[in-house]
C-alpha cells in the first residue's frame, strides 16, 4: 500500500467560541461531546445535542470535519439515547463517531457513521488493530505506546494493505499536546471509588490532580506529599519531534482540550499548523519547533513532557494550577465596533489596560483573536476622547481592531505572572 493519507490536525472543541477558534487558526477537524456519554460529560464548557446541526453547519462551511465524541462505556440503560445521538448525527451529517463500546461501534456500523476507536480500548498491537479495522477506519492507539511501537504497527498496515470497514486505508490518530492521565489510556477507577463518579462515564473528579496531606495519627502530624500532585503527570508536547510523530505512520495529530479556553484552542492550534506545515514543506527544524513553545508556554499547561513516545521517564506537574507563563484578565465587555473607522470601544474597564498589551478577544462567532494594543483613546469629562498610553479600571476607551469582533464580545489582557512557588506552611515528604 502506498502511503497516501494525509495528515489532519484535530482540534478539540468545547463550546463555540472554541470551535471557531479552531476553524481560524488552521484545523482540519474539530472534536466534540455532547453533554451525554463523552468523557467530558461533567466540563463547563459542554455542548448539547441540540447544538449539533449547528456545530456541523459551522464546520461544513468552514470545509472542516466534525467528529462527535461518545467514548464511554455504555450501559444498558444508554443505548436508546446512544442510537438517538447516532442517528442525529448521521442525520445532521457529522463526519464521524468517536467510539470505544461495541455497541456505540455497531449502531454506527448500522447507520453507516464512520467510526474512529477511541484511545479507551487501548489497541497497542497490529493484531489488535487489524481486528478492528473490520470496524471503523481510524485507530486511537493506545497513549502508552513509544514512536517505534507505532512505527511497527503502521510498517505492518502498510505491507498488507490494511483497509478500514468503508475500504479506505486504515489510519493512525495519536494526542500530540494536552493533558496525559496517569491510568492506563485514560481507564481509571479512582475517582469511582472515592467519589461514585466514574471516568470512564464522563464523571471524572480528577482526584489525581489533586494534592495529598499525610497525617501521623498518633502525634497529628502532617506533611505535605512531595511533589504536590503526586499522580498528575505534565501535559504532552510533541511539537520539537511532530516530524519523527509523522516518521512513525501518524497522520492525525489530536488536541486535547475540550474542557480548555478558547484562547488555549487557538494557540495551540495555530502552532501544530505551523509546525505540520513546515514538515509538509521541507522548512521544518528543531530550532523552528522550539520558536513555536513560547506561545504554547503562554497559556494553560501543567509543564511539559514528550509523553510516552521518546521512551523517556515522565514529568509531575508539581501543582494543582496552571503553570502557564500568562494569565487571563477581564478588560471589558465591547460596547460599540465602528466597523468602518476599524474601533473597538469598551465602556467602564475592568482592570488597567496600556498600549502594548497582548489581549484576546473572546464571543462564540468570533473564536479567540489575539493582538497587541497598538494605542488607545479614553473618555473624559465632556464626552472628549483623549489619546493616552494607559487607561485606568473604570474609564471608557477605544482601540483599534481590524480583525474579528462583535458587539457583546469580552475583551481580556495576557498578563505576565510570575513562577508558581511552593505552598508554606506544611512540610513536605
Amino acid at each position: 500500500m502506498t502511503d497516501d493519507v494525509p495528515t489532519e490536525l484535530l482540534a478539540p472543541a468545547g463550546c463555540y467560541a472554541s470551535l471557531q477558534a479552531a476553524i481560524d487558526n488552521g484545523a482540519d477537524a474539530v472534536y466534540f461531546g455532547l453533554a451525554q456519554l463523552n468523557m467530558r460529560a461533567r466540563a463547563r464548557r459542554s455542548f448539547h445535542l441540540e447544538d449539533l446541526p449547528e456545530i456541523v453547519r459551522i464546520c461544513k462551511e468552514a470545509n472542516v470535519k466534525s467528529c462527535l465524541t461518545m467514548n464511554t462505556l455504555l450501559y444498558e440503560h444508554d443505548l436508546k439515547l446512544a442510537r438517538s445521538i447516532l442517528e442525529r448525527a448521521k442525520e445532521v451529517g457529522c463526519d464521524a463517531v468517536i467510539a470505544s463500546d461495541m455497541a456505540a461501534i455497531q449502531i454506527a456500523n448500522e447507520i453507516d457513521l464512520e467510526v474512529h476507536i477511541s484511545t479507551q480500548l487501548s489497541l497497542s498491537n497490529y493484531d489488535a488493530v487489524k481486528f478492528y479495522a473490520q470496524f471503523c477506519d481510524r485507530v486511537v492507539l493506545a497513549r502508552e505506546l513509544n514512536l517505534s511501537m507505532i512505527r511497527s504497527i503502521w510498517e505492518k498496515m502498510q505491507a498488507d494493505d490494511l483497509r478500514g470497514v468503508a475500504g479506505r486505508p486504515m489510519e493512525i490518530e495519536a494526542f500530540a499536546h494536552g493533558a496525559l492521565c496517569i491510568a492506563v489510556s485514560g481507564r481509571c477507577g479512582m475517582s469511582l471509588y472515592n467519589s461514585n463518579a466514574s471516568a470512564n462515564r464522563g464523571a471524572c473528579e480528577q482526584n489525581c490532580r489533586k494534592e495529598y496531606i499525610v497525617k501521623d495519627v498518633d502525634t497529628g502530624k502532617e506533611m505535605l506529599v512531595d511533589n504536590n500532585t503526586v499522580m498528575s503527570p505534565n501535559d504532552i508536547l510533541t511539537i520539537d519531534f511532530i516530524d519523527e510523530m509523522i516518521h512513525a505512520g501518524v497522520r492525525v495529530f489530536k488536541i486535547e482540550g475540550r474542557g480548555r479556553a478558547p484562547e488555549y484552542v487557538g494557540a495551540v492550534i495555530k502552532a501544530y499548523r505551523a509546525a505540520i506545515d513546515a514538515v509538509e514543506n521541507g522548512t521544518f527544524t528543531k530550532e523552528f519547533a522550539k520558536s513555536l513553545i513560547p506561545s504554547l508556554e503562554k497559556v494553560y499547561n501543567r509543564g511539559f513532557s514528550s509523553g510516552y513516545y521518546l521512551g523517556r521517564q515522565q514529568g509531575w506537574s508539581g501543582s494543582g494550577n496552571s503553570k502557564a507563563t500568562h494569565r487571563k484578565v477581564l478588560v471589558g465587555k465591547i460596547t460599540n465596533h465602528y466597523q468602518k473607522a476599524g474601533v473597538i470601544e469598551v465602556a467602564r474597564a475592568a482592570a488597567d489596560f496600556s498600549v502594548g498589551d497582548d489581549y484576546v478577544i473572546i464571543g462564540d462567532e468570533t473564536g479567540a483573536v489575539r493582538g497587541d494594543v497598538p494605542s488607545l483613546r479614553y473618555e473624559a469629562e465632556g464626552g472628549e476622547m483623549i489619546d493616552c498610553t494607559t487607561v485606568k479600571r473604570g474609564s471608557t476607551f477605544t482601540m483599534p481592531h481590524d480583525g474579528k469582533v462583535k458587539r457583546g464580545d469580552m475583551i481580556y489582557k495576557m498578563a505576565p505572572v510570575a513562577p508558581l512557588q511552593n505552598k508554606v506552611g506544611v512540610p513536605s515528604l
